[in-house]
């Protein structure tokens, strides 16, 4: 696995599935959760995901609200999130975004790229 994982947050079932199955194929350990509550809760159980994986609208906790609190978790600060959204404006500034409907191409580049770099910067 070359501690290659990443953590998908995204109510919609078939496309964590479908996201969940691609980078499995591309060798990467998948990790999924269905809102932000529950990632938040999985982070605590799973090995350090390489890239979160993250859409903004959900239930019970949405991506904006679970970036925050990402971030304001010490331990947890540093992973590389991509956002994955129809509406690349409504998420937090600066981060990566692939556009729903997710480009494939796109989305694997990414996150090999954050990737990449969240193993050369990480202390973990």
């Amino acid at each position: 696995m070359n501690g290659r994982s990443v953590l998908i947050v995204d109510d919609e079932v078939d496309l964590r599935d479908s996201l969940g199955e691609i980078l499995g194929d591309e060798g990467y350990q998948v990790f999924a959760a269905s809102n932000g509550r529950e990632a938040m809760s999985l982070l605590q159980a799973i090995p350090r995901p390489s890239v979160i994986i993250l859409d903004l609208l959900m239930p019970i906790m949405g991506g904006n609200e679970f970036y925050r609190a990402l971030r304001a978790t010490p331990a947890l600060a540093d992973i590389p999130v991509l956002i994955s959204t129809s509406d690349p404006l409504a998420g937090p500034a600066c981060v990566p975004v692939v556009r729903k409907p997710v480009n494939l191409e796109h989305l694997l580049s990414s996150v090999a790229k954050l990737g990449r770099s969240a193993t050369t910067s990480s202390p973990h």
